[in-house]
């Protein structure tokens, strides 16, 4: 890297809060060298009310910026839309870990390893830095469970041995996207040593390929502005599929979407609130109400340009 470029990166860096950087690699040698993990901040800062709402509740709050860094080193990954205090490098770098860790929405924070082994995952939770700080401290657990679990793992055989591997995995809640990107070891050990799927580890994954698919097609059908294709789709595929609580959650809301993209604001309210019933107590369960309102306000506001 030249120096100009060095002294770009610095300036940028400067931009953020002083027990914060926005440098991956150094922040993975910073952990490794004082034993601490990861947290890292996916967010949208001139643009998203909840990452804005979580910074002057959590991240700028003097509590949590004493307390965390005993445990974390922080990491803000940011995707504004004014760029223009961020280097080319560090756009760069946030886009490839934004695909890496697949997030879909902001704010994402991933709780990792000092290698960047991800084993948990949060976003917004009203109450303040106190009660995000219990929070971070019982996902830290995710952490100590895995390794535990892993360890066991190494003196088992077989089936047995499968099974602490998927719990291993399990426990972290992770998406099954992340889990092969940084976990990838570990499900091929699952499959040797559960040839008969006994886990039921491989149907699983199936079915995942099955979404993965499905979202796919959707990507084609909004390419072609065909929404009303969109809803068929996704109903068929509701319908078609046992799916797991907060991955039809997920479905539903891509649901949502489509009616409010179409006008159909009533649906798309409807929607929000069946949508919250089906898991709610998933990630995205606490952004739902904020959710709602917005396409209240956006319905009134279509009703009052008629």
């Amino acid at each position: 890297m030249t120096g100009a470029a060095i002294l770009a990166l610095s300036n940028a860096y400067a931009t953020a809060d002083d027990a914060w950087t926005m440098d991956f690699s150094a922040a993975k040698a910073t952990a490794a060298d004082e034993g601490k993990d990861l947290l890292l901040e996916f967010t949208g800062s001139d643009w998203c009310p909840p990452c804005q709402r979580l910074n002057a509740e959590v991240f700028s709050q003097d509590a949590f910026l004493e307390a965390a860094p005993e445990h974390f080193v922080l990491v803000k990954l940011d995707f504004p839309n004014d760029r223009s205090g961020l280097t080319e490098e560090i756009q760069e770098q946030n886009d490839m870990l934004a695909g890496k860790y697949g997030v879909q929405g902001f704010p994402t924070i991933i709780l990792s390893d000092e290698k960047g082994r991800p084993y948990a995952r949060t976003g917004y939770q009203a109450g303040g830095a106190e009660a995000y700080l219990e929070h971070l401290e019982s996902l830290r657990e995710n952490r100590v469970r895995r390794d535990e679990a892993l360890e066991s793992a190494a003196s088992a055989e077989g089936v047995e041995k499968a099974e602490m591997l998927v719990n291993a995995l399990d426990d972290m809640g992770l998406e099954f996207d992340a889990m092969e990107q940084f976990y990838g070891d570990v499900i091929e050990r699952i499959k040797a040593n559960d040839p008969e799927d006994e886990t039921g580890f491989v149907s699983a994954s199936e079915a995942r390929e099955r979404l993965a698919g499905f979202q796919g097609e959707i990507n084609q059908l909004a390419g072609a502005g065909d929404f009303e294709g969109i809803l068929v789709l996704i109903d068929n595929f509701l319908e078609a599929n046992d799916l797991d609580p907060e991955v039809k959650q997920e479905v539903m809301l891509t649901r949502v979407l489509v009616f409010a993209e179409l006008g159909r604001f009533d649906e798309a309210i409807e929607g929000v609130d069946q949508a919250a019933a089906i898991a709610p107590d998933s990630e995205i369960a606490p952004q739902l109400d904020m959710f709602k309102a917005q396409l209240v306000e956006a319905r009134d506001a279509a009703q009052a340009d008629d």
